[in-house]
């Protein structure tokens, strides 16, 4: 499927759910989705993770089966036109999700596993390195390197929060500017910059009410694309219920943003 491409006169959106739950699921919302970004002019890229597995409990939800969770998301581009997401964990996997999606995320956890960024630069897909909650904006350009140096120069970079304290995440949104210095579009992330980790219940929290702050602040200084996680009905999700913005909310969102974009586009 054709992916954005760079400059762009509007930001591209990453966003599905957190986790493959089903195929009806995944077509409801993809569906949805698809209608807003269509009208808004908007590139979409389908977001959906086939196994979550980084969990905080042994007894979280981590997903319905790889290669079952990976053939709904292929079917969900098929559907309707559009690229596809999904993370990887291990260096095994890479070659696996190639199959079935676009482009292949690398966990923020995960942005310095050296063999991790080579498998997945090797399967010539682009690949979205998430940002590590531990690591400067500055620190990236080296594992974008790595994959650079292994062949592949269809790197992005995915801006998610950085560590306050034991539970919080804050954005440092001067990281964006200087993760696009490297040559690399940069995505913010909406949804994860806004987890409360860490907790002692073992369930990660969330401050959802603040996606619409941190799109608009992301928008404003020019980020290259949006991520972020949409559920029907977030507080039945199996996964990152306490992150995800309501479905029936994401059209005014993307409707606020785009003009935001456009404002600061007229004014350049």
């Amino acid at each position: 499927m054709p992916l954005p491409t760079f400059p762009a006169d509007n930001f591209f959106l990453i966003a599905g759910p957190c986790a493959i739950e089903g195929e009806d699921m995944a077509y409801r919302i993809a569906e949805r989705v698809v209608e807003i970004t269509s009208r808004l002019g908007i590139p979409y890229i389908f977001k959906g993770s086939y196994r979550k597995a980084n969990r905080s409990r042994i007894d979280s939800f981590s997903g319905i089966g790889d290669e079952r969770a990976l053939r709904i998301i292929r079917g969900v581009g098929e559907r309707f036109g559009v690229p596809t997401t999904t993370d990887i964990h291990a260096d095994e996997e890479a070659a696996m999700a190639a199959e079935y999606v676009d482009v292949l995320q690398i966990p923020a956890f995960l942005c310095r596993q050296t063999s991790l960024l080579v498998a997945a630069a090797e399967t010539g897909k682009v690949v979205n390195i998430k940002k590590g909650q531990f690591l400067s904006p500055s620190a990236m350009q080296h594992a974008q390197q790595k994959v650079i140096d292994s062949g592949n120069d269809r790197v992005w970079m995915t801006e998610r929060g950085v560590t306050f304290g034991y539970t919080d995440l804050v954005v440092d949104f001067r990281g964006i500017p200087t993760m696009q210095s490297y040559g690399a579009p940069v995505i913010l992330d909406c949804t994860h910059s806004l987890q409360q980790p860490n907790q002692s219940s073992g369930v990660t929290g969330g401050r959802p009410a603040m996606i619409e702050t941190i799109a608009r602040a992301g928008v404003a200084v020019g980020v290259d694309g949006l991520f972020l996680e949409t559920h029907f009905n977030p507080t039945e999700a199996k996964s990152d219920a306490a992150n995800m913005l309501p479905l029936d909310e994401l059209e005014a969102l993307l409707t606020k943003l785009v003009r935001i974009r456009r404002a600061v586009q007229a004014g350049a």
